[in-house]
């Protein structure tokens, strides 16, 4: 059980607008329970949207690859919720095969399953930014082999916002969605 109830119909006029504005149009599914609970204080809900949507629907790196770092991010910090939201809905539209995306919540990604180059630098500056906050000159060179800053920038903010996120849906205790996706098993 969450440790903050979420909002559950009938919503008023105003939460119930601000509610579709997180989902994407036409998704038949009951607003996500994370939305639920953060509409409990809408001011800091309605702060939060503009660059989680941001960040989903207007970045700059490629869809595929804000969903491993998403997925890794959210798996390293054993939030089962959000990974299994992603990995429902998100994941499979940026192309994100399925051997992939339970490779990110393996505990060497890397070596769990058959990545690119380009992927690989990428799991590498995630898990040294999820261990340090920090990134070496090694995992920096690596990620401007394949990325101009502005990509960079955004990737920072990205393992940022959810970790945030991670934070947020673990101490709320939220339950997995029912339609999401469940958490894969660590494998030795």
């Amino acid at each position: 059980m969450p440790r903050i109830e979420p909002l559950t119909p009938p919503y008023t006029a105003d939460v119930d607008r601000a509610l579709r504005r997180w989902m994407p149009p036409g998704v038949p599914r009951e607003p996500l329970m994370l939305f639920r609970v953060l509409h409990r204080n809408p001011e800091l809900a309605s702060r939060m949207f503009a660059l989680g949507a941001g960040l989903l629907g207007h970045g700059l790196l490629p869809a595929m690859d804000r969903e491993i770092v998403i997925a890794r991010v959210t798996a390293r910090s054993a939030c089962a919720y959000e990974w299994g939201v992603h990995a429902a809905a998100l994941a499979p539209q940026a192309g994100l095969a399925p051997e992939l995306l339970r490779a990110t919540a393996q505990p060497d990604a890397v070596a769990s399953a058959p990545w690119s180059p380009r992927h690989t630098a990428l799991l590498h500056a995630v898990d040294e930014l999820n261990d340090t906050a920090q990134l070496t000159q090694p995992a920096w060179d690596a990620l401007r082999a394949y990325y101009d800053e502005t990509h960079v920038l955004e990737l920072f903010v990205l393992v940022g916002w959810y970790r945030t996120i991670s934070l947020l849906a673990n101490a709320l205790l939220l339950e997995e969605e029912p339609w999401g996706a469940r958490f894969p098993e660590a494998t030795p």
